[in-house]
């Protein structure tokens, strides 16, 4: 089967069986590797990335049920070599320890923040539930979650 959506304001017509995950449409056939995988059933949150501005579960969904979708993944974030605010914070922050949650969780903490610039930290842990970290940094992600949302504040000033 065909199918044509668009993937970080990139528009990629492919030819698939129609069995393919859309992780691995990302990975393996595009090339776009900042999408992770890692329990490959859900429960971890690092195959997480945007469909039509909803967050996902990649490795969940088929990637033929994205036929005409607009999906950004981590790589979508960033404007050339500029970091978004979120990727920003979080670096500053020293949220990132081994970085293999951190796509999803980036994506994840923007989605907390499209809702509401001051989250406190019950709506943060609430927006981040089922994205999990190996490395336990949770007090730096939740930092880094609320200096995201100051910087985008100061942004938009």
């Amino acid at each position: 089967m065909q199918i044509t959506f668009t993937l970080n304001k990139k528009s990629h017509t492919l030819q698939l069986h129609g069995h393919e995950t859309l992780l691995e449409v990302i990975r393996n056939i595009i090339g776009s590797t900042g999408t992770k995988e890692a329990c490959g059933e859900g429960e971890c949150g690092a195959c997480t990335v945007f469909i039509d501005g909803k967050t996902i579960l990649s490795c969940l969904t088929l990637a033929c049920d994205c036929a005409d979708c607009n999906i950004t993944t981590i790589e979508g974030l960033s404007e050339g070599d500029n970091l978004h605010p979120i990727q920003e914070a979080f670096l500053e922050q020293g949220a990132v320890q081994c970085g293999f949650c951190m796509s999803g969780m980036i994506l994840a903490a923007k989605n907390i923040l499209d809702k509401n610039l001051s989250p406190d930290i019950d709506e943060i842990k609430k927006g981040l539930d089922g994205n999990l970290c190996r490395c336990a940094g949770y007090p730096k992600i939740f930092e880094a979650v609320k200096a995201a949302g100051i910087n985008l504040k100061n942004k938009k000033q």
